[in-house]
């Protein structure tokens, strides 16, 4: 750790202190209890804390369980089973099944059998690779996928730089100019993609499964968003988002057009010899390919679909008590299904150099399943509890009934657009714990549901798209040379605007006939 960096981080934990006691000690505000007065001020604490990245994040998601009953907000016995929410052990289980896809090299395959079947002009490759790497974002996480895309995607661009011409022309000039432009498209497209893709299932990305936790904890009375539910709305949004997305850093942002580019209509070489190093599927990716397909399709039949007239009756129902099955059952089932079969009936199969014996062991999950997010899930389940057992929720939404003197999509699009320029700057999961308690009371205290403010807030945490530092993929790509800031900044810019104004519509369009 940097010595600028140490600094910061102690500016940061003195600032959030001095706000945590700043609210303790002053007057306690007409109408809010003295149990919201000090919740309050731990939500501060903890907002300075995690936007302003003072000590690790999972260390702040787990103050609830000291400060809470400290300050006698709630006790230890009503903390603690936070950090175990069904939620929790749903985006367990999806991580299990990504890292049995991720040890086989399974997800490789399903991107390249994608590029090989879209890609064969300059344009087609890159749209390749964005919707291999939206679709693998959607169950493996986004960093994982700019990670394993990037080498691939430079490699491609090399070797088309070295074989096409520009306006006829081949030299080193030309090979430098074709390398820069497709590097810059392929490059942002992997990583705008990763992000977008993840917004698809409710384990996609951590701030879609806060938003589901918090929606339960705030609002019990209403019914749980179901896994099936969020891809109705969401899988959409990024059908339509990845090829406005494709279209403008082709035809708008590409510094040399590729219509100059001339290049054979044959696929990269590269992408063949990949294909070929994998070989043929082995058992233990033909049994993965079957859980992962059979864990979507339980997902999206749990519970009776209406479709008009017709009703195509959930799974859950074959059980007496359905309401106790949830998309965590189904996630952790397969999850622990996978560590359980055989890769190859008690011989074995050798990968990486070492005898595996079953798809996926403990020590693989031990090693590689984020931890400190499922606990930061915890923490944000913990001060969701909070709001609700304090009023601290009823007490903000209160202050904010002037909200709804604009129209309602007015107030939609002005969520969207500031969600989206704060996350530049924060952590999309810290931003989106911190403030979909806030949204919500916001949307009951203007008469709206909480979920026509709640959604799009959520969505749109994950459509940061300016700055290196707005999320992993986007500072992935970064590391390649070929995008600077300026150029991620000018194109992030605009795609923002875009994506406000997409949620807007899908929420005006969509959530009252899903949700509601």
């Amino acid at each position: 750790m940097t010595d600028s960096k140490f600094q910061k981080q102690i500016v940061v934990l003195i600032c959030g202190l001095l706000a945590f006691f700043l609210v303790l000690l002053m007057p306690q505000p007409d109408g809010m209890t003295e149990s919201g007065q000090r919740l309050l001020a731990v939500v501060l604490l903890m907002a300075v804390w995690w936007m302003g990245e003072g000590t690790s994040i999972t260390a702040t998601a787990l103050l609830p369980l000291v400060l809470f009953p400290a300050l006698g907000i709630l006790s230890s016995k009503a903390v603690a089973p936070n950090y175990a929410n069904h939620l929790v052990f749903l985006f367990l289980g999806g991580f299990m099944i990504a890292l049995a896809m991720e040890k086989w090299n399974f997800h490789k395959r399903i991107a390249l059998w994608i590029i090989s079947f879209i890609g064969v002009d300059l344009e087609r490759i890159v749209l390749g690779f964005m919707v291999a790497s939206a679709f693998l974002s959607m169950w493996i996480s986004n960093t994982a996928t700019t990670m394993m895309m990037l080498p691939v995607g430079m490699a491609v661009v090399r070797q088309i730089a070295v074989e096409a011409s520009l306006n006829g022309v081949r030299n080193e000039e030309s090979r430098k100019s074709i390398q820069e432009s497709l590097g810059l498209v392929l490059m942002l497209g992997l990583a705008y993609s990763a992000s977008i893709g993840g917004v698809g299932t409710l384990i996609g990305t951590a701030p879609n499964i806060v938003f589901a936790g918090f929606y339960k904890n705030l609002y019990p009375q209403n019914a749980e968003i179901t896994f099936f539910q969020w891809m109705v709305l969401a899988v959409p949004l990024v059908c339509i988002f990845i090829p406005l997305v494709w279209i403008y850093l082709c035809r708008f942002v590409a510094p040399v057009s590729f219509k100059r580019i001339q290049f054979g209509q044959n696929e990269p070489e590269i992408i063949k010899n990949e294909l070929e190093a994998l070989g043929k599927m082995n058992r233990a990716e033909k049994i993965i390919a079957v859980v992962f397909a059979s864990t979507a399709l339980l997902w999206i039949f749990r519970q009776p679909i209406t479709i008009g007239q017709f009703v195509i009756p959930g799974w859950s129902g074959l059980f007496a008590r359905p309401e106790l099955l949830h998309d965590a059952t189904v996630a952790m089932a397969m999850g622990i299904l996978l560590m359980l079969l055989p890769v190859n009936f008690g011989r074995g199969m050798e990968l990486n150099g070492k005898l595996e014996f079953f798809v996926l062991d403990w020590e693989t999950v031990q090693k590689k399943i984020p931890w400190g997010i499922l606990l930061l899930f915890g923490g944000g389940f913990a001060l969701a509890a909070g709001f609700g057992k304090t009023g601290l929720d009823k007490w903000i939404g209160e202050q904010l009934t002037g909200v709804n003197a604009l129209p309602f999509w007015g107030v939609v699009l002005l969520v969207c657009l500031a969600i989206t320029f704060l996350t530049e700057l924060t952590s999309n999961t810290a931003t989106t714990t911190m403030i979909l308690p806030i949204i919500g009371a916001t949307a009951v205290a203007a008469s709206f549901h909480p979920l026509m403010l709640m959604i799009p807030a959520t969505l749109s945490a994950s459509f940061a798209f300016m700055l290196p530092v707005a999320t992993p993929p986007n500072a992935i790509v970064y590391s390649s040379g070929w995008v600077s800031i300026p150029k991620m900044s000018r194109a992030g810019f605009v795609l923002n605007f875009i994506g406000a104004i997409l949620v807007t519509a899908m929420v005006l369009l969509f959530v009252q006939k899903i949700f509601l």
